[in-house]
């Protein structure tokens, strides 16, 4: 199987007090998601509060998402750990429950060596025969891949064929195709149309848990040479991040994402412990959702005035 194109990182959703995961609010979220025409998904990222979640609910998100979406689109699993056989664990339940690949961050916290990142991804790889999308996030975990460690890993283990970029340096998407000698397929983890222009495939996309109609739209016009209707996308999504980012650190994305998906129409509760609840956010928090409100709207009418004319090459 192939991944290609603008993937939703979902958020999961949770009950009103945050106790179980609200399966019937996921399966809603999902049949919108596929309506929308998002041609992937990955649960358990750092959007989907991964760290939040327990084994057992871990197991029977899993379960749910994938019988539920039925091989419609790819379904990927985040599968990190800062404890290599808990994350050689999950990937293997993953792919026992029919997830189309993993996505796996480096272990956190320990600011692991090169070599300790290598054998980590190696324990995974040897584990499952899904495709492994690795996740560079130096923001999060201390560490930063190199293009060189990607190549490696690239060389070394024939199931490590994807990679979300996410270091902040765009030129790197560049540099790890040209150290893979093109065999390692970039997703962008941010500046969609420039990660494109650079050799990138896909996107891992956070904007898709309130506009994953424009925002998967954006790809497709990449690919069909619409670079300059695409960037009127980014415009708007650009616009919609800095609000967020103003308003909240980090993980912002996690608590304004489940505010925003419930603002469209689908509500997801809220974010669990300890990252920071929308409704403790308060006025201010529902005055950023309002000023974005209207740029959801902008971003619908773009991908309605794109969409007809836009190649589909899922």
């Amino acid at each position: 199987m192939t991944f290609r194109g603008s993937y939703t990182v979902t958020i999961t959703p949770f009950t009103d007090d945050g106790a179980a995961i609200d399966l019937e609010a996921h399966r809603r979220f999902l049949d919108w998601q596929l309506a929308s025409g998002v041609p992937g998904l990955i649960i358990l990222g750092s959007t989907g509060e991964f760290l939040a979640v327990s084994d057992a609910e871990r197991t029977e998100f899993v379960k749910a998402t994938v019988e539920h979406v039925g091989g419609r689109v790819p379904v990927l699993v985040g599968t990190m750990n800062a404890y290599t056989p808990n994350a050689v664990r999950y990937s293997r339940e993953a792919e026992e429950l029919g997830a189309d690949g993993l996505m796996v961050v480096p272990p956190y916290y320990y600011t692991p060596t090169e070599d300790e990142i290598f054998d980590y991804y190696r324990a995974i790889s040897e584990a499952v025969t899904v495709p492994i999308m690795l996740y560079n996030n130096p923001v999060t975990c201390n560490v930063d891949m190199s293009a060189a460690l990607v190549a490696r890993l690239t060389a070394s283990l024939e199931n490590v064929r994807y990679i979300k970029e996410a270091s902040l340096d765009v030129a790197r998407v560049y540099d790890v195709i040209e150290a893979t000698d093109g065999v390692m397929q970039v997703f962008a983890g941010e500046r969609i149309v420039q990660s494109f222009l650079l050799g990138a495939v896909g996107y891992v996309n956070p904007f898709g848990n309130y506009a994953p109609r424009a925002s998967s739209v954006i790809w497709d016009l990449l690919t069909a040479g619409r670079v300059e209707e695409a960037q009127q996308i980014q415009r708007k999504l650009d616009e919609v991040n800095a609000i967020i980012a103003a308003g909240h650190p980090t993980y912002g994305h996690q608590c304004y994402s489940k505010a925003l998906a419930a603002l469209v129409g689908y509500p997801v509760g809220d974010v669990r412990p300890p990252l920071t609840k929308f409704t403790s956010l308060g006025g201010e928090g529902e005055e950023r959702v309002q000023r974005i409100r209207p740029l959801l709207e902008q971003l619908d009418e773009l991908a309605d005035r794109f969409a007809p004319r836009a190649a589909v090459t899922r």
